[in-house]
């Protein structure tokens, strides 16, 4: 029976990491295709043509049907903050790897 157990808990941590290492490719290539645009929006949020943007749209000189998320104030801020926590964690991620495969 200890055999059964150990291969059933084996196939266990099979089938999770699979599920997440195909989860994980799946995400870092959407992510990777976003990048420029990333870069893009940076450029913009820090730019002084999205604080006319943010201007024109609190004196209630855009359509009111126009989407503006981008126009929020802490929006593009969090997502840019939560991309540099997932930068961060995926560095994290890649030197526990690279202390695993060292030992």
């Amino acid at each position: 029976m200890k055999r059964e157990k150990r291969i059933e808990e084996n196939e266990r941590r099979f089938d999770a990491c699979r599920e997440a290492v195909d989860g994980l490719l799946s995400a870092l290539d959407k992510y990777e295709k976003c990048l420029g645009d990333l870069s893009r929006l940076t450029d913009y949020y820090g730019s002084g043509t999205w604080l006319g943007d943010f201007e024109a749209d609190e004196a209630g000189k855009l359509p009111p049907d126009l989407k503006r998320g981008v126009l929020s104030e802490d929006g593009v801020y969090n997502m840019l903050e939560n991309n540099r926590e997932a930068e961060i964690s995926m560095l994290r991620v890649l030197t526990g790897l690279a202390k695993m495969r060292m030992e």
